[in-house]
C-alpha cells in the first residue's frame, strides 16, 4: 500500500504560479510511473504530467512550457512547478502512482483555483 498525500493548492490570479507537493509514504525510487491528473467540474479527469522511472517526463499540450512535474527520491515527494496559471487550469490536482504494472494509487486531491 502507498499513501499519498498532495498539498500547495490554492487561490491565485492568472499569470502566478503555484507548486503542488506529493508526499509517499515509503520510497518512490522504484515506482514506474507518478503523475498528477486534473478534474475540473463537470469534466472528465485528464492526465496532466507524468515522470517515468529513469525521470523522462511526459506532459498533455496545454500545459506544455508552463508546467514542469520533478521528483526528489530522498524525500519521497513528487512536484508539479506551475507557471503562468491560466483560468482554465482551475481544478481538483490528484497525485497518482503506479507501482510495477498494475497497483495504481491516488491521493486524496488539491484545489486550484486561478481567477481572471
Amino acid at each position: 500500500q502507498v499513501q499519498l498525500v498532495e498539498s500547495g493548492g490554492g487561490l491565485v490570479q492568472a499569470g502566478g504560479s503555484l507548486r503542488l507537493s506529493c508526499a509517499a509514504s515509503r520510497s518512490i525510487f522504484s515506482f514506474t510511473r507518478m503523475g498528477w491528473y486534473r478534474q475540473a467540474p463537470g469534466k472528465q479527469r485528464e492526465l496532466v504530467a507524468t515522470i517515468h522511472i529513469g525521470d523522462s517526463t511526459n506532459y498533455v499540450d496545454s500545459v506544455k512550457g508552463r508546467f514542469t512535474i520533478s521528483r526528489d527520491n530522498a524525500k519521497n515527494t513528487v512536484y508539479l512547478q506551475m507557471n503562468s496559471l491560466k483560468p482554465e487550469d482551475t481544478a481538483v490536482y490528484y497525485c497518482n502512482a503506479l507501482v510495477g504494472l498494475l497497483s495504481q494509487y491516488w491521493g486524496q486531491g488539491t484545489q486550484v483555483t486561478v481567477s481572471s
